[in-house]
């Protein structure tokens, strides 16, 4: 009989996985409609979906009028943005989760972000000031570049502190990327101080997390960076599902340990940087998302991290919507929102794993 009751257990998880995952694709593009359609002009979806399909088939003919402006070049470089962003930020809280194998990390634990934010906030002070006898603009594919070698130094640099006889402490990578943080923080601070009004003005605003000024240039500099996180979710897949058993015991299942700790950590640098760099700094997603998929379907990497990729991509876009329609016509910075549903996640996860502790 155990069997059977197996067999049914696998074929009834297998069911639901592929509910969630066609649940959450169809979320995610009803939602990806209604978010190009809100805003100063509100556009019905149909017409939305209209326009999109004219785009697609390349029928000019009906891609005439004022809403075609705002959907084309507007509203839809913004959602996408926002989804490869909203993806990005929850896988990467997901390959932190597995490599660490504990669900309370997050790139932001380990200085990712901090260190992407700080070489940002270095681009727009110092690298104004370079251009500034000169009469070209700070080019935008500048930042994500800037904010990508941040982040990856700030990983290199955990790495190596982390990392003794070709074995790589979690303990200490951890600890190592909360002083890297506070160090990185203090930076950026530093340079707050030394920048003039506007300077100001932009790094408060970018701190605060925006989806604001997309655009197709911004999405073309941003999307070469993000993909590769995303497209590498299959091989990496097998390998975090080593991992949870424990680092000797991956090794000897015959998983390359240090290579799969390798590519997930510069990935993720190239990824957050990006991001951080073209949305600014919008935290929880990569620990919400990917804890409430967890719960969801289970701890197995093959569905965790696209349906996790799912799942940021579509709070993000939601946030987005209520950044516009909070205090609308204003926008409010879409950070706010996401730590608004966040902290108190965020919380209520540290006092349920606290509690399991003390039973």
């Amino acid at each position: 009989m155990a069997a059977p009751s197996l067999a049914a257990f696998v074929d009834g998880r297998r069911r639901m996985a592929l509910i969630t995952v066609v649940g959450l694709t169809l979320a995610c593009l009803a939602l990806t409609i209604v978010a190009i359609g809100q805003g100063a002009i509100a556009i019905p979806p149909g017409r939305v979906a209209e326009i999109l399909m004219a785009r697609l088939s390349g029928d000019d003919a009906l891609l005439q009028g004022r809403d075609v402006l705002v959907v084309l070049n507007i509203r839809l470089p913004r959602v996408l943005i926002g989804l490869l962003i909203g993806a990005a930020l929850a896988v990467s809280g997901a390959l932190m989760q597995g490599l660490f194998r504990n669900p309370l990390a997050d790139p932001g634990l380990v200085g990712v972000s901090a260190g992407a934010g700080l070489a940002a906030a270095a681009t727009i002070v110092l690298g104004d000031r370079l251009l500034s006898g000169m009469t070209m603009k700070l080019p935008f594919a500048v930042l994500p570049f800037g904010a990508f070698c941040g982040g990856l130094i700030s990983t290199l640099a955990l790495y190596i502190i982390a990392t003794r006889d070709g074995r790589t402490s979690v303990a200490t990578m951890l600890l190592a990327g909360v002083a890297l943080g506070a160090l990185a923080g203090a930076l950026t601070g530093l340079l707050a101080y030394l920048s003039d009004d506007r300077q100001l003005r932009d790094l408060t605003f970018w701190s605060l997390g925006s989806l604001g000024g997309a655009s197709w240039t911004k999405l073309s500099a941003v999307a070469p960076i993000v993909l590769p996180l995303l497209l590498a979710m299959p091989l990496l897949a097998r390998g975090l599902n080593g991992l949870m058993l424990g680092e000797a015991e991956a090794y000897h299942l015959g998983i390359p340990v240090q290579r799969v700790k390798a590519m997930a950590i510069i990935l993720v640098a190239l990824a957050v940087g990006a991001s951080v760099a073209t949305a600014g700094m919008i935290g929880f997603v990569g620990i919400v998302v990917p804890h409430l998929v967890r719960l969801a379907i289970g701890p197995d990497h093959r569905l965790l991290l696209p349906l996790s990729a799912l799942g940021g991509a579509m709070l993000l876009v939601g946030a987005d919507i209520a950044a516009r329609l909070i205090v609308a016509p204003a926008e409010l910075p879409i950070g706010i929102v996401t730590a608004a549903i966040g902290a108190p996640f965020f919380l209520w996860l540290l006092l349920r794993r606290s509690s399991a502790l003390d039973v």
